[in-house]
């Protein structure tokens, strides 16, 4: 046995990232610098199906050789025994520090601070995102040195990808005994991409010696531009006039988001609603009107098919998709729209009177449900498929007159009485239910579950009247968002004798 440890280097990174070309870089940079490497990788598909760590071990050769014979390097990496932890996304650093590979004593940790959210975050009933900021504070503390910037935005502006960045970063940081020539000549016996990914590791050796923590910037907002249109400028000023400071942007965006949903007459019905919840008795620092203002816009802006056609046919949507796709000039781009639109969205989509009636029809449903039990494939970059769900878009001139905007209506009307009533004895607990709208969402079966745990938690709330303590009902909220069958709400129900 010696006293010679070998350098021990951990890679965290998605597939398609590069990770295994950074491996390679590492060995043979070691191995064109008297060093004996060995690479082993593990692919996982914990997080995003495609997940992987890459493990280096470096010893130098004449140690080796005086020792008398091979040095025996290890496959995995052990918690606590990691010298570098390089992770191409904040999640995996965490994920690095969760399975105990960064530590206080003896580990640098170089990681991007961009976030590509897990299937878990994706599928959440809830915000499921995990808090960035938490994870920057676990990591931080966990190291014995932090080296983070967004290293995605990085290789986008070289035009290269993030192992070239991390590859950078590494060299920075001066962890391993080889010099910044050394690294760039290991990129040029590569032989592809030699010019960009050169550009994208220079930006990166600066980034990561002149600053080994990068902390967000804390920019302070600039003020909005008063609108152009006078009906617009009307309604903003009367937020400005008639409503506390502090729930100014909450109320500024709900207009926004209304008149972009529907017109100014309806982001003004927004602000009447909100003005009688400022109206009600309430903490001093107007979490209900902010509450209730922040989930009123959601629910107004519900989304039926004529959103669905119009977000589908956005300019926005088309740059984020060819951007996404890495789109270049002169190529062409086709997206097609897998939709099934089901009977209940047909028939809530027209006016009130004929979609209750085709729903409770019995010939005429059949045929319908004939006709649309297959879905269709639409192509929105074709002329023909972008024109046909520009159609449906442009529906919602009559929105207030259909079968969903009425129910919609009802219920919203429901949800602030309940606020209203609960908030003359209870304000704490009317926040609360302000805060049940979270479970309304989406269309289709996702709406439909959702809408379901709704009631359940309404008439549980209903049953137990203003008694009922604010845990309880956040209690009850937070079940029905963890299970979409409604298992963990059941449970729950059954625990406070609720059911």
């Amino acid at each position: 046995m010696t006293q010679q440890q070998p350098i021990k280097i951990a890679i965290l990174a998605m597939g398609g990232e590069g990770g295994g070309v950074l491996a390679d870089w590492i060995v043979d940079m070691g191995e064109g610098n008297g060093y004996v490497a060995q690479t082993t990788s593990v692919p996982g598909v914990a997080q995003r199906t495609g997940a992987t760590i890459y493990y280096v071990e470096l010893y130098p050769e004449a140690q080796a050789q005086a020792d008398g014979g091979r040095p025996v390097l290890a496959l995995m990496p052990l918690p606590g025994d990691v010298d570098v932890v390089l992770a191409s996304e904040l999640m995996e650093a965490g994920r690095a520090v969760q399975r105990g590979l960064v530590t206080r004593e003896r580990t640098t940790l170089v990681a991007s601070t961009h976030r590509v959210y897990s299937i878990a975050e994706k599928s959440a009933m809830g915000d499921g995102r995990v808090d960035s900021a938490q994870l920057l504070a676990h990591a931080d503390k966990a190291a014995k040195r932090f080296i983070r910037f967004d290293m995605a935005q990085a290789a986008e502006d070289a035009g290269s990808v993030i192992s070239a960045v991390l590859f950078g970063a590494l060299a920075g940081a001066g962890v391993l005994p080889f010099s910044r020539a050394k690294f760039e000549a290991t990129i040029e016996r590569g032989g592809v991409g030699v010019k960009p990914s050169l550009e994208a590791f220079g930006a990166a050796f600066v980034r990561a010696q002149s600053a080994a923590v990068e902390e967000a910037p804390m920019d302070l907002p600039a003020a909005a531009p008063q609108p152009k249109h006078p009906a617009v400028r009307a309604l903003v000023e009367r937020v400005q006039r008639d409503f506390p400071a502090s729930v100014h942007p909450v109320l500024l965006e709900g207009v926004r988001r209304l008149i972009d949903y529907q017109d100014l007459a309806y982001a003004a019905l927004y602000l009447d609603r909100a003005a009688a919840i400022a109206a009600l008795p309430s903490n001093d620092d107007h979490r209900l009107l902010r509450e209730t203002a922040r989930h009123l816009a959601l629910w107004m802006s519900y989304e039926d098919t004529a959103r669905v056609a119009a977000l589908k046919t956005r300019s926005s949507r088309f740059e984020r998709v060819r951007g996404e796709a890495g789109v270049k000039g002169g190529q062409v781009l086709a997206i097609n729209e897998y939709m099934h639109p089901r009977l209940q969205e047909i028939c809530e989509t027209l006016p009130a009177g004929i979609g209750r009636w085709l729903m409770n029809s019995s010939l005429p449903r059949k045929l319908v449900e004939r006709l649309t039990q297959k879905g269709r494939v639409i192509q929105t970059s074709s002329l023909h498929g972008y024109l046909m769900l520009r159609t449906v878009a442009a529906m919602k001139r009559w929105r207030r007159s259909t079968l969903r905007y009425a129910e919609e209506n009802r219920r919203i009307e429901e949800w602030l009485q309940r606020i209203a009533a609960t908030a003359v004895q209870h304000p704490e607990l009317a926040v609360e239910v302000a805060q049940c709208q979270r479970l309304v969402k989406g269309y289709s079966d996702t709406h439909e579950r959702g809408l379901r745990n709704y009631d359940t938690v309404m008439a549980a709330f209903q049953r137990a009247g203003a008694g009922l303590a604010p845990a309880t009902l956040r209690e009850l909220r937070d079940a029905a968002l963890a299970d979409e069958h409604g298992h963990k709400l059941q449970a729950a129900l059954a625990q406070h004798a609720l059911a």
